[in-house]
C-alpha cells in the first residue's frame, strides 16, 4: 500500500512538472512571438518572386504599381530603393532589361524620384483594368497582353490623371513580364 501511495505521488508530482512546464514554456512562446508589422517597402522587398510570381498580366501590373508608389511616396534607405529596383526589374520582360542596365535604370530612377519630390508630386492613387478588359494577342509568335493602368496624381493641391498601356509577353517559364509601357490618351480600346 505504501508503494502505492509514493508511486501515485510520483505521478502526480511528474505530471504537474509537465502541466508546469507546458505553461511556462508556452507563456514564454507567446511573450517572444510578437507580430513585427512590416513597412510596405519592407513587404515589397522581401516578397519572393521566384516562388511567388503573379499569375496573370493585370496583377504583374498590379505589383508594379505597389512598387512605383512606394519610389515616389515611402521613406526608405538607399539598399531598399536598390532592393525595390531590384524586385521591379524582375517584372521586366529580358528585352526590356536588355535596353535599361541595371545602372542606367537606378540613374534614371532616382532623377525621377527626385524629380517627383521637388515638384511635391505624388501618386494619389493607381488602378488597373478590369481582367475583361485585358486584351490578348500573338506577336511574332508570342503570347502578348495588354493591360491599362490609371494614375491620380497630385501636385500643388491640382489633380491629373495620367493613363498608361503596359505591354507584356509570356516568357519560356510561363510568366508575364513587361515588354514596354507608355503613356496613352483617353480609353485603352482608342490604342489597340
Amino acid at each position: 500500500m505504501k508503494r502505492n501511495v509514493i508511486g501515485i505521488g510520483a505521478v502526480i508530482v511528474i505530471v504537474g512538472l509537465l502541466v508546469g512546464g507546458f505553461y511556462f514554456f508556452s507563456r514564454g512562446r507567446s511573450d517572444t512571438s510578437e507580430k513585427v508589422e512590416l513597412t510596405k517597402v519592407q513587404q515589397l522587398t522581401t516578397k519572393n518572386l521566384d516562388t511567388n510570381y503573379p499569375a496573370t498580366p493585370r496583377e504583374v501590373v498590379k505589383l508594379y504599381n505597389r512598387i512605383i508608389t512606394c519610389f515616389y511616396a515611402e521613406e526608405y534607405t538607399e539598399e531598399e530603393l536598390y532592393a525595390l529596383g531590384d524586385q521591379a526589374r524582375k517584372l521586366f520582360d529580358e528585352e526590356l532589361l536588355e535596353n535599361n542596365p541595371r545602372d542606367a535604370y537606378f540613374t534614371a530612377l532616382k532623377a525621377d524620384i527626385e524629380d517627383y519630390h521637388s515638384r511635391k508630386r505624388v501618386i494619389s492613387n493607381s488602378t488597373v483594368c478590369d481582367s475583361n478588359d485585358v486584351q490578348f494577342h500573338t506577336v511574332d509568335g508570342a503570347e502578348c497582353a495588354y493591360v491599362t493602368a490609371s494614375y491620380f496624381i497630385s501636385e500643388d493641391k491640382n489633380y491629373n490623371r495620367t493613363n498608361q498601356m503596359y505591354v507584356l509577353r509570356k516568357d519560356e517559364d510561363g510568366n508575364w513580364k513587361i515588354l514596354v509601357f507608355y503613356q496613352i490618351e483617353g480609353d485603352a480600346s482608342d490604342e489597340l
